[in-house]
């Protein structure tokens, strides 16, 4: 059995948007892509490390534990051998709290990918594939995460073709979330159950295509 690790936010964890609730593993795309993966006959299991909040390399203010580059290394170890690493982080980095930009949440992915490479596995253990995937565009924040993403919408422009350029320049797999589902209609930041499907079969797709087990 291959394993392949998820590490990402809320986006993936399944927050329903505007509440405080989580959707079950079948119904958040990383069941639904083992799920579907599985059916293809392959034989993987996925370990999700999926944090609210979670940024790529920025701490939150307000909460412990969300900058993503901290302790990466030693969920890396923690959970080897890995055959695929999927990254889809991003999102929080443009919460109101930080002033950045699509290139240096492009860069935090970059710092992510190189601690992936240096983590410290066992000798004889393989240095996991990485696949960059970027999240859906933020649309216009509401609801009661309003406030927190308030201009996001604008700050994340060209996150997308940023991942594609890191994923490139460090020699990774790359998939844009965008191109199969938009964010929620309903907080404009996360994804609704359907759109959770959608992503789940469009990821198993192209992971199919490049890891064979």
């Amino acid at each position: 059995m291959g394993h392949i690790l998820i590490y990402s936010d809320s986006l993936t964890w399944g927050i329903i948007p505007d509440t405080r609730r989580r959707l079950p593993f079948e119904k958040r795309w990383p069941g639904i892509f083992e799920i579907c993966f599985n059916e293809k006959g392959n034989n993987i299991r996925v370990i999700e490390n999926c944090l609210n909040g979670r940024r790529t390399t920025w701490s939150d203010p307000y909460k412990q534990g969300r900058d993503g580059s901290q302790g990466l290394a030693q969920v890396i170890e923690m959970h080897s051998p890995l055959k695929l690493v999927i990254i889809m982080l991003g999102t929080n980095d443009f919460q109101c709290t930080h002033d950045n930009n699509a290139w240096l949440s492009g860069q935090g992915t970059a710092k992510l990918i190189n601690i992936i490479r240096q983590s410290p596995i066992e000798p004889g253990m393989p240095i996991p594939e990485i696949m960059i995937v970027a999240p859906p565009k933020i649309t216009k924040p509401k609801g009661v995460i309003a406030n927190k993403f308030k201009g996001a919408e604008n700050r994340d422009m060209g996150l997308a073709a940023e991942l594609e350029d890191v994923s490139k320049a460090h020699s990774t797999y790359y998939f844009d979330a965008g191109t199969v589902t938009e964010a929620s209609a309903i907080d404009g930041i996360h994804l609704d159950e359907h759109q959770h499907q959608i992503l789940g079969e469009a990821i198993a797709n192209a992971v199919s295509e490049i890891i064979f087990f």
